[in-house]
């Protein structure tokens, strides 16, 4: 399952994909935190200037909580969380909570890096906005399985790079995700069961009840959108506005016994392997129909770009390009669809280097300074998420999964091996049920190609939830926040402050598309441009939120 998503802004590589390694979204060099005796006290939080350069203009808490909630009284855990208080304190609505998803995603790490880029002004207006490393990540109490950040590093160093190929890797994968889960065993035996996502959200109301919000309002990406329904059918009473985008299906994620032989793996039932298909066929159309001045790796048509990425994957398998084997130029390709500005331009150039053959640099490794922590979402997902446990059920899914979705679906096989002999069941699991009423309806927001989690997920999500709606973003990349759009911007800003949903069957276009030259961005008000209402051209939405 490891790598590295590739794409890498400011220093900080980038994490909102469902079920990726978020280890690379670096939280510093944080101390470990561990579990310390007595009851977790009210819930309050001192804030104060944060110490990290990179947190510059933020301000930083911690919160106790216990560790297992049936068992309050007992150890408890720390939560670090940070916050920008909102820029026009006279209009302030209150706070509001964002996840980056992961699961694993740091929210101190990704909240500084995303705050100016991507969160609408007319929420960093009205609200606090605020984020948290979830228990057993980043500078939280966290689960490390390695020693420190060197002895991380050289694991990783050791792993075939992307996913196995051939029985020799997949033996030496088998090997590392042992060792790994033994570590694990030895290192945070007491954190691994009380990591799940219905532990995470009894923090978040913790944490809304810490600010002093009667209800929560929230952003949650990805595995966030997860989250934000498990915490909507534990607290239905408790939802302000919860903003669900880049959707998980639910069902998918959470079906099934942990006591009996999954299947398919996480990402197979949630169709992941399949959006990456779709998005990946978008991606070779568009590049066909540019110019090479636009799309690097264009051949002309859209015909010819696909044969000429078949060619090119046939070629690596047999010959790699210096360290560029097929299964590490798989793994780039499929995290550079992530951001359609600017992962699709790069993966192009890549891939025509690839081609012209010449050797592209490495994406960096992880640092043998800061602890990676990439152990933290297989704590999570293998706790909670049914997957396999026969080891030679992978090489038969890789079958299924290429047959299936081609190239990129083998990539997301390999993602939840580490499952296979991970050492921890969560204590406390939520599989349902999902549509319990809440205080007030859901946002759903999905790209119509979202090469993680699908527009199918985002579907299912919004049916089974009691009171949803979903808004479409008629567009490509993972998640509408890191691949924008003024118009799905307006309709959170519209929603987070007002109430108002945007109207049934709405939807939204991004203010870049690929390859293209730059188009005139508007919103709301753009008439029948950016919000193409065409299916429901008179309708209005009225619920607003109490």
């Amino acid at each position: 399952m490891p790598g590295p998503i590739s794409r890498r802004r400011g220093g900080i590589a980038w994490c909102v994909a469902v079920l990726l390694p978020c280890a690379l979204l670096s939280t510093a060099a944080a101390p470990q935190q561990s579990l310390h005796g007595g009851t977790a006290g009210a819930s309050t939080l001192e804030w104060r200037a944060c110490e990290d350069p990179a947190q510059k203009g933020f301000e930083c808490a911690t919160l106790d909580v216990p560790l297992d909630y049936d068992r309050p009284a007992d150890d408890t855990i720390h939560l670090a969380v940070i916050r920008r208080e909102a820029t026009e304190p006279s209009r302030r609505i209150g706070s509001l909570f964002f996840n980056p998803g992961g699961p694993g995603g740091p929210g101190t790490a990704a909240l500084p890096a995303w705050y100016d880029q991507y969160v609408p002004a007319g929420l960093r207006e009205r609200f606090d906005v605020v984020s948290w490393d979830p228990r057993g990540v980043g500078r939280s109490t966290a689960v490390r399985c390695f020693g420190d950040a060197e002895e991380a590093a050289a694991w990783w160093a050791r792993q075939p790079a992307g996913f196995p190929v051939g029985e020799k890797e997949r033996q030496a994968w088998y090997a590392g995700r042992a060792e790994l889960a033994d570590g694990c065993r030895k290192r945070s035996s007491k954190l691994l069961p009380h990591v799940s996502t219905p532990d995470s959200a009894r923090d978040l109301d913790r944490l809304r009840d810490a600010v002093g919000d009667r209800q929560l309002s929230y952003w949650g990406v990805s595995y966030g959108t997860f989250l934000g329904a498990v915490y909507a059918n534990l607290f239905p009473d408790k939802v302000r506005g919860l903003l669900l985008d880049g959707n998980v299906d639910p069902r998918g994620y959470a079906d099934g016994s942990m006591d009996t032989e999954a299947r398919l793996t996480t990402s197979l039932r949630m169709g992941s392997d399949l959006g990456s298909a779709a998005t990946l066929e978008q991606f070779l159309e568009l590049c066909g129909r540019a110019p090479a001045s636009r799309c690097a790796f264009s051949a002309g048509s859209p015909q010819a770009t696909r044969t000429k990425l078949t060619t090119l994957m046939e070629r690596l398998r047999h010959r790699p390009l210096g360290d560029w084997t097929y299964a590490r130029t798989v793994e780039n390709l499929r995290s550079s669809l992530y951001f359609v500005a600017p992962g699709w331009t790069d993966a192009a150039g890549l891939l025509e280097e690839l081609w012209q053959g010449r050797v592209p640099p490495l994406p960096p490794p992880p640092s043998s300074r800061v602890y990676p922590g990439f152990e933290q979402e297989a704590a999570v997902v293998c706790s909670e998420s049914p997957n396999p446990r026969v080891l030679s059920r992978y090489a038969e899914l890789d079958t299924f999964a290429a047959a299936r979705a081609g190239d990129l679906g083998r990539r997301w096989v390999w993602d939840y091996e580490w499952c296979a002999q991970w050492p921890a069941t969560a204590a406390h699991r939520y599989t349902g049920p999902w549509n319990r009423p809440t205080a007030n309806p859901i946002l759903v927001v999905n790209p119509t190609y979202d090469p993680a989690t699908s527009y199918q997920a985002a579907e299912a999500m919004t049916r089974e939830l009691a009171d949803a709606r979903l808004l479409t973003l008629d567009g490509y990349g993972h998640t509408a926040l890191v691949n924008p759009s003024t118009c799905v911007n307006q309709h959170a800003v519209r929603y987070f402050t007002t109430g108002v949903l945007p109207p049934v069957g709405a939807s939204c276009r991004q203010d870049t598309p690929p390859f293209a030259p730059a188009e005139p961005v508007g919103g709301i008000a753009a008439g029948g441009g950016w919000l193409a209402d065409a299916r429901n051209p008179g309708t209005r939405s009225t619920r607003r939120l109490t």
